[in-house]
């Protein structure tokens, strides 16, 4: 018979005691790392010449926001909204399309601008890009590139049924000189 170079080492052979202290290290371990987590990261990137970019805040909800929308006994819904920085400062505003629900036909549509001032818990309307006076529908909406889009449907005249609008155009604004300003020309055309 021949001998080992190494000795039989006792430790070796883990047994159940060995098991329960090495579990019991490791469950310790993980709830001391859940405790001991560290701060959310809040280094911005680098812009333009090196420059930091400065962090984004949250762009405005449109919950609780008095629209300027009349709808009598109906409640007003949000339709379709959308953010971005539309004004170049570096925070976000919401645009926000606002109708009537109408139990049926084609409830004229407002495009709403929401921003948030500094101080103020609620956001409020700092813009009307389509009035529902003028009997619009909005389709096809979007906020890109500091610009706001949207598909209008309207009427040719007051004697179209308002179930069926008639006119289809196209429409973009854009924040210029301190205004919203409607840059596509409008090109009405039937549906």
């Amino acid at each position: 018979m021949q001998q080992s170079a190494v000795p039989e080492l006792a430790h070796t052979h883990a047994g159940p005691m060995h098991w329960l202290a090495t579990a019991t290290a490791l469950a310790g371990v993980v709830a001391i790392s859940s405790v001991l987590q560290p701060s959310p990261a809040t280094a911005a990137q680098p812009g333009p010449e090196g420059k930091r970019a400065r962090s984004v805040a949250a762009a405005p909800s449109t919950t609780g926001v008095d629209f300027p929308i009349e709808c009598g006994p109906a409640k007003v819904l949000v339709e379709k909204k959308a953010s971005g920085d539309l004004d170049g400062d570096g925070s976000p505003e919401t645009v926000a399309v606002v109708r009537c629900d109408a139990g049926s036909g084609t409830p004229p549509s407002g495009v709403y601008v929401l921003t948030r001032a500094d101080g103020q818990a609620r956001p409020r309307v700092v813009a009307t890009l389509v009035d529902p006076k003028d009997r619009r529908s909005v389709t096809d909406f979007a906020v890109r590139d500091g610009a706001v889009t949207a598909t209008l449907l309207g009427y040719s005249s007051a004697d179209v049924p308002s179930c069926c609008p008639d006119v289809k155009d196209s429409a973009k604004w854009q924040w210029k000189d301190g205004a919203f300003v409607r840059s596509t020309p409008s090109e009405a055309r039937s549906v």
